[in-house]
């Protein structure tokens, strides 16, 4: 078996006053364009998942969080063709500012019911059951 490098990346699945589900649209030019996700990123050397996600969630939609409003929900394990994805899912539903797309990507709140409605990359696709049975 090849080596395959693993790469951490947590997500957040953003939840409003209506229980509706934050995505953001991949941009185009990047891996996956146009398909939905959940917001966060790479887990970068010597970051925790939750430090990552709180930077991640202020350089992507300029909002601000705190480690105590992270609850771990799930996490995804995903090989794609060259690395392994393993990707803890938090919900936050306290945060600071408005969501907005800072790096051109589209956002969409989406009631749970209808995330399946949007195209999402594979590691995302298993989260969905999981978040529709909490909401």
């Amino acid at each position: 078996m090849s080596e395959r490098k693993i790469v951490l990346v947590s997500a957040c699945a953003l939840i409003d006053t209506d229980n509706r589900v934050l995505l953001a649209q991949r941009p185009e030019g990047k891996s996956l364009a146009g398909l939905w996700e959940f917001p966060g990123g790479k887990v970068e050397a010597g970051e925790t998942p939750e430090e990552a996600l709180i930077r991640e969630l202020r350089e992507e939609l300029g909002i601000e969080t705190k480690v105590a409003c992270l609850a771990p929900l799930t996490f995804a394990s995903h090989t794609y063709e060259t690395f392994h994805l393993l990707m803890p899912l938090f919900v936050c539903r306290r945060y600071e500012g408005i969501p907005q797309g800072r790096e051109g990507q589209t956002l969409k709140w989406v009631k749970s019911l209808a995330l399946r409605d949007y195209p999402m990359p594979p590691a995302d696709e298993p989260l969905i059951p999981i978040l529709q049975d909490l909401l």
